[in-house]
């Protein structure tokens, strides 16, 4: 049985992320255009490209190389009225229980809950198509995937932190794994 390989990136950084703001459907806050194809040659070639739908996404998988494929459930969590909000000037106590209770969506948005079964269910339908997935997505995305992989509870999401570009390999063959690599 072949393996999938499951690569997930998170998207460059953008002016909000930068502002402290929620995302919302904001473009890089690089020249993506002018860096097109920049990073194609580090994986190998045979390999499926996805991302979310948003523009961050799609411009950060130019990166990495063409025709991308848009994947609705590699889409950002859903911010409802705090979409592109400083996060300084939210009510303290809606933020807290946003925090705090995973099910809690004081924004009008999707919960964490949501955000991490949506994600699931888009992993199981990995494990019966084996190759080399790159996925281009958010840091919520990619916290979901890893609570799924290592068995966490909700209560770990916000202890994982995932940096613009950063890179997170996991692979199935008959249980999914979390694979750390080494650079050169």
């Amino acid at each position: 049985m072949q393996a999938t390989r499951l690569t997930l990136i998170c998207h460059a950084v953008t002016p909000f992320q930068k502002q402290g703001r929620f995302p919302d459907d904001e473009s890089l806050a690089m020249d993506w255009q002018t860096a097109a194809l920049s990073l194609a040659g580090r994986f190998r070639k045979k390999l499926r490209l996805v991302c979310g739908p948003e523009a961050r996404t799609r411009q950060t998988a130019t990166l990495f190389g063409e025709n991308a494929q848009i994947e609705d459930a590699l889409r950002d969590g859903d911010f409802g009225r705090w979409k592109g909000q400083d996060v300084g000037q939210l009510d303290s106590a809606e933020l807290t229980a946003w925090l705090t209770d995973s099910a809690s969506v004081p924004h009008g948005g999707e919960s964490v809950d949501q955000v991490c079964s949506r994600v699931a269910q888009w992993m199981k339908t990995l494990e019966s198509q084996p190759g080399h997935v790159v996925a281009i997505t958010h840091p919520f995305v990619i916290r979901a995937a890893m609570l799924y992989v290592l068995q966490f509870p909700v209560a770990m999401f916000y202890l994982i932190d995932v940096e613009p570009l950063s890179c997170t390999e996991l692979r199935f063959n008959r249980v999914w794994r979390l694979r750390l690599e080494t650079r050169d």
